[in-house]
């Protein structure tokens, strides 16, 4: 089952994806799962984990590359796949990516 956050079809990417294997934890609550991006952009993260994580859940996203957190909400499931979108409180480059793309800006955001 794939669910997602409603948002408008008419608007724009915010910023560019970026596929990235960067390994991660997720925390909750009560729960804490080690997982992995798949794609990466300033504003969140589609990641792969072994979790139910609910639509509209705060997480914390720990990053083993570069030890950065950042708080997070789930905004889409695909509970299939075990993939989950989630959109960071805050626009902001924690991925280590080398060379990301022009857009990854907060002042773009």
């Amino acid at each position: 089952m794939i669910l997602s956050i409603p948002t408008k079809v008419s608007t724009p990417r915010r910023s560019t994806r970026v596929a990235a294997d960067i390994l991660i934890e997720v925390q909750g609550e009560r729960f804490a799962y080690a997982g992995e991006t798949v794609m990466v952009n300033l504003h969140g993260a589609l990641i792969r984990i072994a979790a139910s994580l609910k639509l509209g859940e705060r997480i914390t996203l720990h990053l083993h590359n570069t030890g950065r957190s950042a708080a997070a909400a789930v905004v889409f499931a695909d509970y299939e796949a075990s993939h989950f979108g989630i959109e960071l409180e805050t626009p902001e480059d924690i991925w280590g990516m080398p060379d990301p793309p022009a857009d990854w800006t907060p002042s773009m955001s």
